[in-house]
């Protein structure tokens, strides 16, 4: 069975620190290319950062480079996301995501999300 377990979710205020974590469980970890997605009130999802099955990492919203970094520990099986200089504009509910190309099928796994709220 599947699992994405995140935590780490909590209220901070702006300029602020998080670390973002997602268990993985039930497929083969290094396999998968790993991500953080995002979605806000009203908004739509929107990716946040990615590591691949490769390692390597990217963040694809000029909004949060420099400030989020995502990483991942294959032997405990956990993708984290670190947040610094959090702003009001970071709060949303952020999913962890694992997807992997195989023998042209897509395969792609998402976690329940942690909240994550920025303010004053």
């Amino acid at each position: 069975q599947v699992q994405l377990v995140e935590s780490g979710g909590d209220w901070v205020q702006p300029g602020g620190s998080l670390r973002l974590s997602c268990a993985a469980s039930g497929f083969t970890f290094s396999s998968y290319d790993m991500s953080w997605y995002r979605q806000a009130p009203g908004k739509e999802r929107e990716l946040v950062a990615t590591i691949t099955s490769a390692g390597g990492s990217t963040n694809d919203a000029d909004s949060m480079k420099g400030r989020f970094t995502i990483s991942r520990d294959i032997a405990k099986r956990t993708v984290y996301l670190q947040m610094n200089s959090l702003k009001p504009e970071d709060t949303a509910v952020y999913y962890c995501n694992a997807a992997r190309l195989r023998l042209g099928k897509k395969y792609t796994y998402w976690g329940q999300g942690t909240q994550v709220t920025v303010s004053s």
